[in-house]
């Protein structure tokens, strides 16, 4: 099964080796057709501390790093 990837931005970097990122996606409600924003945080691993707040990344699933870590950062998008 292939991983998932998602693009977001860093909007924390103050823990050691994690960032936390905000994904935000669009869709079109179902009965107003309006375009509506949902955003989420994923805590991602980031192991040399190299991304920094307001930087857009990937980040991919992975197995469990910690207690809230299910993601670790790819590449700089």
């Amino acid at each position: 099964m292939p991983k998932r990837i998602l693009q977001g931005v860093v909007t924390s970097d103050k823990n050691d080796q994690t960032v936390t990122v905000l994904v935000e996606r669009r869709f079109k409600h179902p009965l107003l057709q309006k375009t509506v924003r949902k955003s989420k945080k994923y805590r991602a691993h980031d192991a040399q501390n190299t991304f920094k707040t307001g930087d857009v990344v990937r980040i991919e699933e992975c197995a469990p790093i910690s207690k809230t870590k299910r993601w670790q950062v790819v590449v700089e998008a």
